[in-house]
């Protein structure tokens, strides 16, 4: 059963919300969730404004459905792939806006499909291709690789500069997710800011494991002298007092 254009839009409109909701939920997950909610929102921003003019005179059309998702999924790849590789602090804006890019230019592309020359018709599939190949190397390099350490650690640095060091995105399950077999560098340094931070809460045993881990991992030696200031400068703040006996 082929299904009609007004039926079509209405697939699309809950698409997009399923992909706002997905972007709002998964960004708990991300170090640093603000772009994520943010481009959520702005997503369930657009169904509604679209779900409002599905009512008017002249509704969305397809075709111009169609478009607005190429337009905000090119949008959102270009500011996601930003993100995943280059500030490495979230990996959840690009494969979202990947699978609304490709819904978007695939759909074009069908429904001009019976207008294109043969020419053409080869360059819409190996188009089509390159859209499904990138899409998913999106999806295994963000949701299933991921690699977030080092924004954990940043994320964690930020948490203990408000002060927030317990519950959801604070400093102690920031650096707890902070380390790396790839980057080794990183796991010293969420070691020692795990063992003060733990300490400042007078958890002796917690810290006592992290401070082990720690010097398995080098010491001090393996962490920069800044690194160590820094956390001491926001237990400081925080009226702690610096305890390094430990560390050697």
């Amino acid at each position: 059963m082929i299904l009609s254009e007004a039926d079509m839009v209405w697939i699309l409109l809950v698409f997009d919300a399923v992909i706002g909701v997905v972007l709002i939920l998964g960004a708990r997950s991300q170090p640093f969730p603000t772009p994520a909610k943010r481009f959520g929102y702005f997503m369930l921003t657009i169904t509604g404004l679209l779900l409002m003019g599905q009512s008017a005179e002249n509704p969305t059309s397809l075709d111009a459905h169609l478009g607005i998702l190429s337009v905000v999924g090119a949008f959102g790849l270009v500011a996601g792939i930003h993100h995943m590789l280059n500030t490495r602090r979230e990996v959840l804006v690009a494969p979202m806006s990947g699978f609304m890019f490709c819904v978007g230019v695939a759909g074009l592309i069908t429904r001009t499909w019976d207008d294109l020359t043969k020419f053409e018709h080869w360059a819409g599939f190996l188009a089509l291709l390159v859209l499904g190949g990138g899409q998913t190397w999106l999806v295994f390099r963000g949701l299933l690789i991921g690699r977030l350490p080092l924004a954990w650690s940043q994320a964690g640095m930020v948490a203990l500069n408000r002060g927030q060091l317990q519950g959801p995105h604070g400093a102690i399950e920031c650096f707890e997710k902070a380390w790396d077999g790839d980057e080794e560098h990183l796991n010293p340094m969420a070691y020692s800011a795990l063992y003060k931070i733990n300490l400042f809460l007078q958890d002796d045993e917690r810290a006592a494991h992290w401070n082990e881990l720690f010097l398995e991992s080098g010491g001090k030696k393996a962490v920069a002298v800044e690194w160590l200031e820094a956390v001491d400068e926001c237990l400081a703040a925080l009226g702690h007092t610096s305890e390094d006996s430990a560390e050697e």
